[in-house]
């Protein structure tokens, strides 16, 4: 018999369709696994309602499933709704390495979400950037420039 933390190391694992460095256990998308009789179910939760990259996760949910012969499913839960609180140390540094500016600050818990009015490249580290679009190529990413290094690169906004 696998075990619930074995599991959850397999599953862990399924990297995010949108930013492929990322697994969904950085990004705070995976939330449990529990057992309901023989079945295991995987829970989790999308980055926002209308994330298009949840049925592939979900597909690769329960082909990690078959592969260590666990009979399950996945379960999509939306409430509490998903936060950049719940991405991982690990995770941030991979979108960092990767290019793409991580979520800065904390949300207080039913408060507002705190924002930056610069960020650092995560090019050439210089905090001499602008923003050029709130939408990035996700809605979850903001687009900027660096006006030092004059790159354009992807912020994962806070939520």
């Amino acid at each position: 018999m696998v075990t619930d933390a074995a599991i959850l190391d397999a599953v862990g694992e399924v990297a995010d369709p949108e930013v492929p460095v990322l697994t969904i256990a950085d990004l705070g998308v995976l939330r449990g696994v529990r057992h309901e009789g023989d079945e295991v179910v995987v829970t989790i939760t999308p980055t926002y309602s209308g994330c298009p990259a949840m049925d592939l996760i979900r597909h690769e949910v329960e082909l990690t499933l078959n592969h260590l012969g666990v009979e399950g499913h996945v379960e999509t839960v939306l409430s509490p709704a998903w936060t950049t609180d719940w991405m991982s140390e690990a995770g941030k540094a991979k979108l960092t390495e990767y290019g793409i500016a991580p979520p800065t600050g904390r949300r207080a818990v039913g408060g507002p979400v705190m924002l930056s009015l610069t960020l650092r490249c995560p090019l050439c580290g210089s905090p001499d950037t602008s923003e050029l679009s709130r939408f990035g190529s996700t809605s979850c990413k903001s687009l900027w420039r660096c006006n030092s290094c004059r790159e354009p690169f992807d912020h994962f906004k806070a939520i």
